[in-house]
């Protein structure tokens, strides 16, 4: 007789304890990685350990507040935060023009750096005219650059973007020209054979074959980027969360500087988790050839 298995439930598959149809059909599991499985009960897991633990520990009285806030202050504070804002500007205007920094910078980098890549995987004249300029810039800390932004475009909110847009660039020119150097020749080499233009070739084969490599260096950049937004706000900047936290931290306002960064750890996991989702509808094919 036939064993008949019960299919495993949808919540057990969406938290990653069980396997999905498509793994379910894989072989090989050390070594593949479309057979790992999400693994959210274990994420969900950690977030529950470490907020019971820093319950545990405000109630037990063991955190200083000068160095660690305790839950209830936290709490407290941000209520604060939402109710009454931070220096007469509500919360989530700061929220608001940080996340409107860190796109721009990105959006800005892309539609600069992806065309310059493509262009130096393609191009031996681009290659040799932009080579030395991007690996000498590639190493240098965007911080590094604020006094010279300074003096170019002053300290209105040019200058916060122009140094957001330099953190990216130069991740996405290397992510979209390694981008160019993954694509199979033989994909080319059986285009051209079917009477393909370089047009059809860029589009069709040379550009959906990038996209895994650009898509790293777009979630790469961002990251990138909401790192350097605290840097980019302390230009004279009054509104953002990077400029609630230095503004906070001169006042000793532990629980505001908490909350910042949990506010851009929460934001930077969002946009994360959507740029998965964005990179698996673009690119369905990734990891199944």
């Amino acid at each position: 007789m036939s064993k008949h298995h019960t299919p495993p439930s949808g919540l057990s598959v969406w938290l990653g304890l069980k396997d999905n149809v498509f793994t379910q059909q894989k072989t090989v599991r050390f070594g593949d990685a479309s057979a790992v499985n999400s693994g959210r009960f274990y994420s969900i897991l950690t977030v529950v350990v470490l907020l019971a633990a820093w319950g545990i520990a405000s109630a037990m009285g063991m955190l200083e507040s000068f160095y660690w806030p305790s839950v209830d202050a936290t709490i407290t504070r941000m209520s604060k935060l939402l109710s009454a804002g931070f220096r007469n500007v509500a919360f989530w205007d700061h929220i608001g023009i940080s996340v409107f920094r860190v796109l721009a910078g990105v959006l800005l980098g892309a539609l600069v750096g992806i065309p310059l890549g493509l262009a130096m995987g393609l191009s031996s004249v681009a290659r040799g005219l932009f080579d030395p300029i991007v690996e000498f810039m590639r190493p240098i800390p965007p911080l590094a650059l604020i006094p010279l932004i300074i003096l170019w475009f002053g300290i209105d909110e040019t200058a916060k973007i122009f140094l957001l847009f330099l953190a990216s660039l130069f991740i996405m020119t290397i992510a979209a020209r390694s981008g160019v150097n993954s694509v199979k020749i033989t994909k080319v080499h059986a285009a051209y054979s079917l009477g393909a233009s370089r047009t059809q070739i860029l589009f069709h084969v040379i550009l959906p074959n990038a996209l895994p490599e650009i898509f790293t260096g777009l979630r790469t950049a961002m990251g990138v980027c909401w790192g350097t937004v605290v840097a980019a706000e302390l230009v004279a900047a009054d509104k953002g969360v990077g400029s609630m936290i230095m503004i906070a931290k001169n006042f000793l306002q532990t629980d505001t500087v908490v909350i910042g960064i949990f506010v851009i750890g929460l934001i930077g996991y969002t946009i994360e988790l959507g740029m998965r989702y964005l990179e698996r509808w673009l690119i369905p094919w990734q990891g199944k050839g």
